[in-house]
């Protein structure tokens, strides 16, 4: 068993030494084998999952549900938020207030229809990736969080570009880009991109 080689793509969070040791499938030692495993373990989630059975999607606990669920076989640390801070996100301490205030204001949006529906789980997909509540898969998870509200909201899931957005690619960068243009407050490429 070899030590696991990180390699981050353009705009990823990298891991401390503590979270990689709580890697649970210790054969992996690249990144593309750590990628494939994440996928299945996401692909599992979403297979066992039922938006009929969701109650509350807009929920800190749902939240942190979904995110042990897409990680449970792949980090010890899947679902719990993170403990240190990172290259973007909240400083730790703030994670649980400020997801709960995200949970409230798109209640708020949703019962007020204050945007339309694509906004609506675009911002709170923006929002969730800015908290960055785990030490990794925040971007994966966010997204899959919107898929989730939009389809609670009757419309189809997004396309988020149709790639793989965990590799290196001019898809990831527009992604990435798109988000950092949201953290100065225009969505319109988010918006966008979540549709193309």
């Amino acid at each position: 068993m070899g030590k696991m080689r990180f390699s981050y793509p353009y705009g990823a969070t990298p891991i401390d030494a503590s979270e990689a040791e709580e890697l649970l499938p210790r054969h992996i030692t690249t990144q593309r084998e750590l990628n494939e495993w994440e996928a299945l373990n996401i692909l599992q989630a979403v297979n066992r999952m039922s938006p009929k059975r969701v109650q509350d999607i807009l929920d800190v606990s749902f939240i942190r549900t979904l995110h042990r669920k897409m990680f449970d076989q792949t980090w010890r640390w899947a679902g719990k938020f993170r403990t240190s801070n990172k290259n973007i996100g909240v400083d730790w301490p703030r994670i649980g207030e400020e997801t709960l205030k995200l949970c409230g204001d798109a209640t708020l949006w949703v019962r007020d229809k204050v945007y339309p529906a694509d906004e609506i789980a675009v911002r709170f997909h923006h929002r969730l990736v800015w908290i960055h509540p785990f030490p990794n898969g925040n971007g994966r998870h966010a997204r899959l969080m919107a898929d989730l509200l939009i389809d609670r909201l009757g419309l189809p899931p997004f396309s988020w570009g149709g790639m793989n957005l965990t590799v290196m690619s001019a898809v990831r960068k527009s992604y990435i880009d798109a988000l950092r243009a949201a953290d100065r407050g225009d969505v319109t490429a988010l918006l966008a991109f979540a549709r193309s």
